[in-house]
């Protein structure tokens, strides 16, 4: 069944009445039931907010206890709910430890350094823009050669690649581009190490004669992934905006993974959207980090920065955007996004270095 009443465009992003803009209200993220309002003024047009709904932005360099030099005393999580943990740490030098997480699948995303990632698989190096995808239970460890940080995304259930439905398993990047860790001796392996493992949030350390990791060979699917974001092909349409959807990475239960990156912009119809449409979140809070290149419809963030728009509020471009984007034919953002079917809570350290004014941002500038 499908109704129509008043001023609405023949299809959805394309030729926008005069006068209007466009909402899209959806169901299961971009899945779902669907209807598009066309609306006299956005859905941001706001002048005041008061509650916890407000968009929220923050450096992720400005989180208190970023400054402890330690894997596990210093990951400080920013967003949480039952499905998954965000946080965002900081290593300078070698784990003196390895580490075990018994409560996650946990995916590192390398924004600055360069290293290597012992593991129970094997040795692999990183770089920035790597995903590096661990197996809950893998024992591992983090070794910077250079002043590192990462986005660490811990999921309580299993994170896969996608079903990518008729585009084929090939799209978006090929399997083939994913790399797996190669065995290779391991130093120091003979004295005595510590292993630590995380249960219910709670650390035990075992303490080894030897090195914990003792691989000698292994065969199977399930292992460390690599993938850099050189490798992920974005899916373009010149003639209509995607939704965010259409570029996801990685996903695990009421949680998926995205990745933005430099493409085409929707040049082969003057009358197509060039930015995200506005939308109501109505089943997915949104989280975006930002990486690198500039995010043209967002306002004041770099790279680094941390973007969260929870359910129940309405987002899209800010004021400007849709403009500067007449001319423009493609963008150069870099990002990761994480979309969460549960509320996600933003933890104290979160909230002490929210900016006070981001809501402000889609304000019509006096």
């Amino acid at each position: 069944m499908y109704w129509s009443r008043g001023v609405v465009a023949r299809q959805a992003h394309v030729g926008i009445p005069e006068g209007t803009v466009e909402e899209e209200y959806a169901r299961n993220g971009f899945f779902g039931r669907t209807a598009h309002l066309y609306r006299s003024s956005p859905p941001v047009d706001w002048t005041a907010i008061e509650g916890d709904l407000r968009p929220e932005a923050f450096a992720t360099d400005a989180l208190p206890g970023l400054d402890v030099d330690d894997w596990v005393a210093g990951r400080v999580v920013m967003l949480r709910n039952a499905d998954v943990d965000l946080a965002f740490a900081t290593l300078k030098t070698p784990m003196p430890y390895c580490f075990r997480n018994a409560d996650a699948d946990e995916v590192l995303f390398v924004h600055r350094g360069a290293g290597s990632l012992e593991t129970d698989f094997g040795v692999i190096d990183w770089r920035a823009g790597h995903y590096l995808v661990i197996p809950r239970g893998t024992v591992y460890r983090v070794i910077p050669r250079e002043p590192s940080s990462f986005l660490v995304i811990a999921t309580a259930d299993e994170v896969k690649i996608p079903d990518r439905g008729i585009v084929g398993q090939h799209a978006l990047f090929d399997p083939a581009v994913i790399d797996v860790p190669e065995l290779t001796a391991l130093p120091d392996a003979e004295r005595p190490w510590q292993l630590k493992v995380q249960r219910l949030g709670r650390i035990t350390t075992l303490t080894y004669p030897h090195h914990p990791i003792t691989t000698l060979g292994w065969k199977g699917d399930l292992t460390v992934w690599r993938l850099h974001i050189d490798d992920i092909r974005p899916m373009t349409s010149e003639r209509y905006h995607l939704p965010p959807t259409a570029h996801i990475t990685f996903a695990a239960t009421n949680v998926v993974i995205c990745t933005f990156l430099p493409r085409p912009l929707e040049v082969g119809d003057p009358t197509a959207l060039k930015v995200p449409f506005y939308h109501s979140n109505i089943d997915y809070d949104e989280v975006l980090f930002y990486h690198g290149g500039s995010f043209f419809s967002r306002e004041g963030v770099g790279p680094g920065m941390i973007t969260f728009h929870p359910q129940g509020i309405h987002h899209g471009p800010q004021p400007g955007a849709v403009l500067a984007s007449v001319n423009k034919e493609r963008t150069d953002e870099q990002a990761v996004m994480i979309d969460t079917r549960r509320p996600l809570e933003p933890t104290p350290a979160a909230r002490a270095v929210f900016r006070a004014d981001y809501w402000k941002s889609w304000m019509k500038k006096e």
